[in-house]
């Protein structure tokens, strides 16, 4: 897909604001698992997602990750430039989390544009406090809700993502978005299994009963 069929806000910009942006946009891809971004003294730049699955990540202290958000097809992400976010104050991270193709945009560029063109700094100011409501519900959810919730809404998003009830992970991946230990996981799972909500083999896991995973799920859901 062509850039300026991505790019959210392309037919409110000036013919020479497009020019430039097509111009300095550079499509790249990505091999599933490639770390993209790596924490604050990383300035990639920013990416626009033509194809595949990119994934935002935090670290705890103790080292585990733990999955802020998921970014698509026309998706823009801002974290993998970093150096244009002067407020940020932790480390993020971005890997693909399929093989991904995207266009990446040089941040000086973007923020010239950014001073120049009142649709483009208001499309981003806007997506910066979607983000930043997304990681506030995230917090939310870590401080407040059970991990079984916070489980059975995580795999009903894997189910949307993948587009089928079988779904191809481990439980150490899950453990990675869930910001948790792979053995807290397991034991999760298996009770799951035994209640007859999921059934587990090796690489899969296979949501038995959608319905209940729902109501254990419940505010936990995006």
């Amino acid at each position: 897909m062509e850039f300026k069929e991505l790019f959210p806000v392309w037919n409110q910009l000036t013919q020479a604001q497009q020019e430039t942006l097509e111009k300095a946009a550079t499509l790249h891809h990505f091999e599933k698992g490639a770390r993209i971004h790596s924490g604050s003294g990383d300035c990639v730049g920013l990416l626009l997602i033509s194809k595949g699955l990119l994934r935002v990540f935090t670290c705890t202290e103790e080292g585990r990750e733990i999955t802020l958000y998921r970014l698509f097809e026309r998706d823009l992400c801002l974290f993998s430039a970093s150096c244009m976010l002067h407020s940020l104050q932790m480390d993020v991270y971005v890997e693909a989390e399929e093989s991904t193709a995207a266009y990446l945009i040089p941040p000086q560029i973007y923020q010239k544009l950014m001073t120049s063109s009142l649709p483009i700094a208001n499309y981003t100011n806007e997506l910066m406090a979607s983000r930043f409501s997304e990681v506030m519900w995230l917090l939310d959810q870590v401080l407040s809700k059970s991990f079984d919730a916070r489980l059975a809404a995580f795999l009903l998003e894997e189910r949307d993502v993948e587009g089928r009830d079988d779904l191809h992970i481990t439980h150490d991946q899950i453990a990675r978005h869930l910001g948790s230990a792979r053995e807290v996981v397991s034991r999760m799972l298996k009770h799951f299994q035994a209640e007859g909500l999921t059934e587990t083999a090796r690489g899969t896991i296979l949501l038995k009963n959608c319905e209940g995973l729902e109501r254990l799920a419940g505010t936990a859901r995006r």
